[in-house]
């Protein structure tokens, strides 16, 4: 049975098929509404998620199924001391289809070595959070109409950001792709993503600490915030939080169809005055992300 840790587990005609049954699902709501009947869908967050599980949540009840789980580690027996191991195989007893997120990373490689369900990773540390990244996909091919021949600007927290990296390895593989990857210098994204993504693809990239003097080049600006909770230094996350706020001023310069993205929570980097801007696309995205799950819990339980 197949599990999704790692968005390279789909191909690009996977997620354009994940994608087309969303945009069918959005149509067509009541034609899937028993689709997952009598299917249970475990969600194990070892890490603190609103979106994330309760999109996952929402998914599983709008397709007739229902939902197990635990919002927190304390209130699982990881607080004894268990390992995701055993909690999965105990818990893959009780479900057909388990979601889990755990602040190592690798954590659900190693749920989905151990059970005979399919497994969500659901953000694992700084590495993955792939069913992030296919609500970024159809939130573009959305507002874009396309997922090829455009200049996306990612900015903030592109070292520790799980989401960036995994959306990095998605778009790479589109024909006509240029990132422009805004960060201090502290933030960069790490070599081995550079290495391994962006210089084994066939998409370009360059690099800045400067968001005004790329923003009129840009068709998506993915912000990020800085994660405190990836810090050692408090000091350093102070130093760095407010690096880059977005602003009215600033986006004079945008483009008028830009695609303004964050995949929250945010905290300072969007101010609410910009939600009300046409081109602010984030809770699109929140809507976007129920729906790919839905689909993407379809195809795992192998449910036409």
């Amino acid at each position: 049975m197949k599990s999704l840790i790692d968005i390279l587990d789909l191909s690009t005609k996977e997620i354009d098929e994940l994608m087309a049954c969303a945009e069918d699902i959005i149509s067509n709501p009541d034609k899937y509404a028993d689709k997952c009947r009598r299917r249970k869908l475990a969600s194990l967050f070892f890490e603190p998620s609103t979106r994330t599980r309760l999109s996952f949540e929402a998914a599983m009840i709008e397709l007739g199924g229902s939902v197990l789980g635990f919002s927190e580690a304390q209130s699982s027996s990881a607080a004894k001391g268990e390992s995701v191991a055993d909690t999965a195989r105990t818990v893959s007893a009780f479900a057909d289809i388990l979601v889990i997120r755990h602040p190592l990373e690798g954590a659900p490689l190693v749920a989905a070595m151990n059970v005979p369900i399919p497994v969500i990773n659901a953000g694992d540390g700084g590495h993955n959070h792939p069913t992030q990244t296919l609500a970024d996909l159809l939130t573009i091919q959305a507002e874009k109409g396309r997922m090829n021949h455009m200049t996306i600007g990612l900015c903030g927290d592109l070292k520790f950001g799980r989401t960036v990296h995994s959306l990095l390895q998605a778009m790479s593989r589109y024909d006509g792709i240029e990132f422009i990857l805004i960060s201090p210098d502290e933030l960069k994204v790490p070599e081995h993503v550079k290495t391994d993504i962006l210089e084994a693809g066939t998409c370009s990239y360059t690099e800045t600490s400067n968001l005004m003097e790329v923003m009129p080049e840009l068709d998506v600006l993915y912000m990020t915030r800085v994660q405190r909770e990836r810090f050692i230094s408090e000091a350093d996350y102070v130093r760095l939080k407010d690096t880059y706020i977005l602003t009215p001023d600033k986006l004079k310069a945008a483009k008028s169809d830009l695609t303004i993205m964050h995949p929250l929570p945010r905290v300072n980097e969007i101010p609410t005055i910009i939600d009300s801007d046409p081109r602010a696309c984030y809770f699109k995205q929140v809507r976007y992300g129920k729906y790919i799950r839905m689909a993407l819990i379809l195809k795992l339980l192998e449910v036409d």
